[in-house]
């Protein structure tokens, strides 16, 4: 009987089947013609767009196109007729959504995702509604431009199942969870990602749909908050990403329902909790959970046991503050693992034995702590396409057999360890590599050979490597699809050869070496070049068929002749280097057409003539170096006027002449400030509290990002003198404030302004002909560390707030006409007597000349120190030791022997000690300090006596 039931009811659900096949007809039916008011609907849907890629070509009144049932996108009921499907995905159509598809009132699918809709969208406008409720599956989403108010349009879709509105504008939607949660109790799929949802989101809210929902996809919307109990309540949900938003705080404890869970993404946010209580709280998922992603969060904690969770796929736990080592667990097979990324926290101690997971694809540990060695079982994970452990402190040989069956391997990045590569120079490797990055790794120093035999690699990156080889020709012989090589900090030689055919090139970095000759052709897309400090020779007319330039380095070269006049169609440069090389004569006019540049660096080479006009054109520099050059003229007030970001302006060591103009205090974001060696003259203007940088702490701290990047990446020196030497500065460029005026022939007073330069680091106003005092509130320069007033003509006395500069390491007040007593200070004291020579006026220490006052006073002084010394001297005789031992031996015994034998008098002594204890305490200290004045006094005495 059962199986005669059974039979029964498989037959019946066949029937069912078919019977739903035949009548729900997503497939076009010959016989069917479509009705011609939903046919005229879709053809007026159609006027509304722009249609470029001709994708609605099919759409048509004409005679052939009259079946809008055959139209492209369209289907229709089998059985009625009625246009039931439409999809428009990646059709490339602009323009807005026309309300008249809204007749189409037997619509369950709508597809319009990844095209260009725009303006304010509602589905159902209000004369509308109700006509489309049939509607279960809409996805609106990828079109950025359209914007989907408030979202109570939802409630006109009750039968809803999928529904996706990623990156279409939700930002009025303040209640969009209760809206979906009351509105669609079917639901299975939502995806509202990147939809600039609002800041904050209800955490208690209870979904109707949660018995349905089987996707939620909210990420990249910024929503900060606690991550909603909500989500542990959907106990059907299958995959939850909730990545790139800001949420903060714990796993809610509600997760642990989450039975069904396979995936789980909170990338980007702000979770704070050990790792092990993550896992905890997932526990019921150990069977169904394939990824888990907590990428750049704030978890903590040692790395617990992962093999419970059977069917993880992938792990992603990088950029968190995880420490401690790999458990013995990670000895454990977790059989599916594909993917394990633990990059960017503080793990320590050796590699596991990867070869536990024999399905593992992708492995990135890299900028951890991790030590030791690679094991060569490595080679074994046949299955591994990409491998980073960069960023480390690993060490030791790496051979053949580190890479024996990595035949998948795409992407490699061993840099910034201390391994050695110990290759044959026969090798052949089993894999193709994309990406191959071995920085800092030793490689050298022969060139390697394997490299031959990689002929599909997108980027290469051997720099630091230790190879002192001349580069074989095959090498130049690049991909096609090479993107960036980056072989510099080498010693490389040989010339380098037209470089032109490498159309895809975009990078290339070959600074560092000791290439020659003549620089070669490049390809017209390249963006990046760096050749600085090798020896090229020649000119850098090269340049002139490369305009897609964004950034140039060819400094610390042998270059030579003059710039060509060809810089017009460079409008995306943003750096250029031309730094210590022999380039000489004006700069061409067609100079100041980069509308982008960022930095200028034109030291120490032999240009002449005055400083283009044209560079007013260029407004957005932020560091300007013509130092070491033979540039004349005035400085011009147009470089304070049109280029106002100015962050470094350095023309030392040329022959500008003339004042500063005032127009010069317009550069409010002025760190560097260096006019050094030329012959400028005149007052200095009093207006420096307008660099607003070196004024204002608060202000110094809103660093443009700009300037954040350059100073920290740009790779060539801002030369300054700097603690009375000359230094290039690189990496610590943007914490220099400095203002040099040195070997010119200012006159004048100093002016009083420059004591709020608050910021200011370094001051050098020497070799000049200033006169006056030295301003009086210069206290106020409290991160001042190295000041230079010498070889000037000021007069009157050291100001007593000098002393108040506790950074002040560097001082040179020398031959100048000062007077009076140096300040006392433990600080002025400290300085070598040069720092104030060559003021015939000046007294006290550490000068040899004595103040009028110490002079008249130093007989009685002297007589005072001579008794000191003599009683001083008591204490150095062996009469003082013996009579010491004496008097302890009878009063210890005096005292000791009557509280031995005696209770009352032991209760006596320990009562009389109980009340002389403070006075004894205080005595002795008093009487110590006094002892160490006496000595330090005898000191001082016989150093005077030395330096007289």
């Amino acid at each position: 009987m059962a199986t005669m039931f059974t039979k029964m009811l498989i037959l019946f659900v066949v029937m069912l089947l078919a019977f739903n096949k035949n009548s729900s007809g997503l497939t076009s039916n010959p016989k069917i013609r479509c009705i011609g008011k939903e046919k005229q609907a879709l053809l007026k849907f159609k006027e509304t767009l722009r249609d470029d890629g001709d994708s609605l070509s099919s759409w048509g009144s004409e005679n052939d196109k009259n079946e809008c049932c055959k139209w492209r996108g369209v289907k229709c009921n089998n059985h009625t007729g009625h246009v039931n499907v439409l999809n428009l995905s990646t059709w490339s159509l602009t323009g807005k959504i026309s309300p008249s598809f809204l007749e189409l009132q037997h619509l369950e699918y709508l597809d319009l995702s990844e095209n260009n809709f725009g303006g304010d969208y509602t589905p159902i406008p209000n004369h509308h509604l109700g006509n489309v409720t049939s509607l279960q599956y809409l996805s609106l989403g990828g079109n950025y431009n359209l914007s989907g108010g408030n979202l109570e349009w939802l409630s006109y879709f009750p039968l809803l199942r999928h529904l996706d509105l990623s990156m279409v504008d939700l930002s009025e939607a303040t209640n969009w969870l209760e809206l979906v949660s009351d509105n669609l109790p079917l639901l299975e799929y939502l995806s509202l990602r990147d939809c600039y949802l609002p800041n904050q989101v209800p955490p208690t809210h209870p979904l109707n749909s949660s018995l349905y929902l089987t996707v939620v996809d909210l990420s990249n919307n910024d929503m900060s908050s606690l991550i909603p109990d909500t989500f542990g309540k959907m106990i059907s949900i299958v995959h939850l990403n909730l990545a790139y938003n800001d949420f903060v705080g714990r796993i809610p404890k509600s997760f642990a329902n989450l039975s069904r869970l396979e995936s789980l993404e909170l990338k980007w946010s702000h979770v704070t909790e050990q790792v092990a209580v993550v896992l905890d709280k997932l526990s019921r998922s150990e069977k169904s959970l394939q990824i888990l992603n907590f990428d750049s969060n704030e978890l903590s904690g040692t790395l617990p046991d992962f093999t419970r969770f059977s069917s993880l796929r992938e792990l992603h736990l990088g950029g968190n503050k995880i420490t401690g080592a790999f458990p013995k667990s990670f000895r454990q097979v977790l059989p599916n693992l594909v993917v394990l990324e633990f990059y960017g926290n503080k793990i320590s101690g050796m590699l596991p034995d990867l070869t536990t997971f024999p399905l593992l694809t992708q492995l990135d540990l890299s900028n951890n702590s991790l030590n030791g060695t690679i094991h060569k079982s490595i080679g074994q994970l046949s299955k591994m396409e990409h491998l980073d452990t960069s960023l480390n402190s690993l060490e030791g040989i790496i051979s053949e057999s580190h890479f024996l069956n990595l035949s998948s391997l795409k992407y490699l990045d061993f840099s910034n360890n201390q391994l050695i590569f110990n290759i044959s120079s026969s090798w052949i490797p089993p894999f193709q590599l994309d990406v191959i990055r071995l920085e800092s790794c030793k490689l050298g120093p022969d060139f390697p050979e394997w490299l031959q035999n990689q002929n599909n690699f997108s980027k290469l990156d051997v720099s630091g490597a230790g190879i002192s080889d001349d580069v074989p020709n095959w090498f130049w012989d690049l991909p096609p699809n090479l993107v960036n090589i980056d072989i510099s900090n080498n010693q490389m030689k040989g010339l380098v050869p037209d470089l032109s055919s490498a159309v895809s090139l975009f990078k290339i970095n070959l600074s560092s070496n000791s290439f020659t000759g003549q620089l070669p052709r490049f390809p017209s897309s390249l963006t990046v070049l760096d050749l600085s400090k090798n020896l090229f020779s020649g000119s850098i007319s090269f340049i002139c068929a490369v305009s897609s330039f964004m950034y140039v380095d060819l400094s610390s070269n042998q270059l030579s002749g003059g710039l060509p006049d060809c810089w017009e169609p460079f409008q995306s440069l943003q750096v250029l280097n031309l730094a210590n090389n022999t380039l000489s004569g004006e700069l061409p006019r067609s100079f100041g057409s980069f509308f982008n540049l960022k930095v200028l660096q034109l030291s120490n080479n032999n240009f002449s003539g005055k400083l283009s006009e044209s560079l007013k054109n260029c407004p957005r520099l932020i560091i300007i170096n013509f130092g070491g050059n033979r540039f004349t003229g005035k400085i011009q007030p147009w470089l304070g006027i049109r280029i106002p970001n100015l962050m470094i302006l350095s023309i030392r060591s040329n022959k500008f002449y003339g004042d500063i103009p005032r127009d010069i205090c317009l550069l409010n974001s002025l760190r560097v400030l260096d006019f050094s060696q030329n012959d400028l003259s005149g007052k200095l203007p009093r207006c420096f509290d307008n660099f607003s940088v070196l004024v204002q702490s608060d202000y110094s701290m809103k660093e443009t990002a700009d300037f954040a990047f350059f100073s920290t990446i740009y790779l060539g020196n801002v030369l300054v003198q700097w603690k009375g030497q000359e230094r290039g500065y690189q990496r610590r460029l943007r914490l220099l404030k400095m203002i040099d005026f040195s070997s010119n022939k200012f006159s004048g007073e100093i002016p009083q302004e420059i004591a709020s330069l608050s910021e200011l680091v370094s001051l050098n106003l020497s070799r000049n002909d200033f006169t006056g005092k030295i301003v009086q509130n210069i206290d106020r320069m409290k991160m001042l560390e190295s000041l230079d007033l010498s070889r000037n003509r000021l007069f009157g006395k050291i100001p007593p707030t000098l002393a108040a500069l506790n950074f002040l390491s560097v001082l040179d007040l020398s031959n100048n006409n000062l007077s009076g007593k140096i300040p006392t200070s433990t600080q002025l004291q400290s300085f070598d007597a040069s720092v104030y020579s060559g003021n015939a006026q000046l007294c006290g220490v550490p000068l040899l000349d004595k103040c009028p006052g110490e002079e008249q006073g130093g007989a009685p002084g002297n007589k005072k120190g001579i008794q000191e010394e003599d009683d001083e001297d008591w204490f150095t005789t062996s009469a003082f030791y013996i009579s010491l031992c004496v008097g302890f031996a009878c009063g210890f015994w005096a005292i000791f022997g009557t509280i031995l034998f005696s209770s009352v008098s032991r209760y006596a002594w320990f009562k009389f000690l109980d009340k002389v204890a403070d006075w004894l305490y205080v005595t002795t200290v008093v009487n110590f300090n006094r002892l160490k004045r006496r000595l330090r006094a005898k000191s001082a005495l016989v150093k005077r006596q030395k330096l007289a």
